[in-house]
């Protein structure tokens, strides 16, 4: 009922504004930019409510509904100045955001030339290894939280930090218990009191089929290049994406996150000093 009543209070204004102005004209009522905004909520009211009776669902127009606030915005007049000051600076911004599309562009594509399908290396069991019929393993090796700390490992042709000769020693019961020391070939023998290391076969780096952190994370192209750019110049677990591709391909793969962090200072520092003027 109350906004119902607000409704018909802005309609009414909206009627009595024309009968005093007009209509149509430079100084009339739809001359103005507020008075504009004003109009068309009013008209898509009135459309939803006539829907409303007709027992019709139009969502598309319902959605109008949160615009509704925004008609507040013209009885204040210190907001309608901050808000018009806000939207004179939007053309001024231009050359910023031109600015972040180039850097995003520029390492972007260095991202993807040189991490393109790395951070879906994994561990896999060798080609010509046979199981006993009573083990089961997973084709590659996986972490307890596999999807955001995965084994990313280094392909027998690039540098990185972390090999497939680095998979942790398998630990028995369920891995509380102490390390596992044998290997296949004693695993029939039943004198003996600890398990198997299977962890120990998983020796073939090679690309699988699933990134980190749901396959949002990677370098494959373009497009998910810039996701991961924009996650790290937010400073959010923008590290754990930089170990992502340190372990795959390089040590000193840290230099290109660092420029980006140097860009976000930059970018940032002036807009903190003019906060603080």
């Amino acid at each position: 009922a109350f906004d119902d009543f607000i409704f018909a209070f802005f309609a009414v204004e909206m009627v009595v504004k024309m009968v005093a102005l007009g209509i149509f004209g430079k100084k009339c009522y739809l001359g103005d930019t507020w008075n504009r905004l004003d109009f068309f909520i009013v008209i898509a009211g009135m459309l939803e409510y006539s829907l409303d009776l007709q027992n019709v669902s139009f969502s598309a127009v319902r959605t109008v509904r949160v615009l509704r606030p925004l008609r507040a915005i013209n009885r204040v007049p210190s907001m309608r100045i901050l808000v018009t000051l806000l939207l004179d600076t939007l053309p001024m911004l231009g050359n910023v955001l031109l600015l972040c599309f180039f850097v995003f562009f520029i390492f972007g594509i260095v991202g993807v030339q040189l991490w393109a399908g790395l951070l879906r290396n994994r561990c896999f069991l060798p080609e010509n290894f046979s199981l006993p019929l009573s083990v089961d393993l997973e084709r590659y090796y996986q972490t307890e939280n596999e999807d955001e700390s995965p084994f990313i490992c280094s392909q027998p042709r690039e540098n990185g930090m972390r090999s497939c000769r680095s998979v942790p020693t398998l630990r028995g019961d369920g891995g509380g218990g102490p390390p596992c020391g044998l290997d296949y070939e004693a695993y029939n023998s039943s004198s003996n009191t600890t398990c198997v290391n299977w962890n120990q076969y998983y020796t073939n780096c090679s690309a699988g089929e699933h990134n980190p952190f749901k396959g949002a994370i990677n370098f494959d192209n373009i497009g998910y290049a810039w996701i991961a750019i924009f996650q790290v110049i937010t400073l959010e677990g923008w590290v754990d994406i930089m170990y992502f591709v340190m372990d795959a391909h390089s040590f000193y793969n840290f230099i290109y996150f660092i420029l980006l962090i140097i860009f976000l200072a930059l970018r940032t520092s002036p807009v903190e000093r003019a906060s603080i003027i």
